[in-house]
């Protein structure tokens, strides 16, 4: 199975990158490992994490406060959003259009 990032989701995931860089670079580097493997886990097991919403399931990082929402294709993963979990829980829902 392979993953696709809906266009926000992956800029999120930069934006929060350069976020953290800009504070410090080591920051940066950390978070984007840690969002790595969490893209990692959810390829090994898609079903282990729980559904929130519909068919959404939220995978969260351990040391950063993000959760990568996701939903099972067909044939793919689709990364719905790259989500702080302190803001405006609901804004990804009208990406499921």
């Amino acid at each position: 199975m392979r993953l696709e990032f809906h266009p926000e989701a992956r800029l999120e995931f930069h934006e929060s990158a350069a976020f953290y860089k800009g504070c410090r670079p080591i920051l940066g580097t950390a978070f984007t490992n840690e969002i790595e493997s969490v893209l990692r886990r959810i390829l090994e097991a898609p079903n282990r994490w729980p559904i929130i919403e519909e068919d959404v399931r939220r995978c969260l990082t351990r040391r950063f406060p993000y959760g990568v929402l996701y939903t099972i294709e067909s044939d793919f993963i689709l990364i719905i959003a790259i989500m702080h979990c302190s803001r405006n829980p609901g804004y990804w829902r009208n990406r499921l259009l």
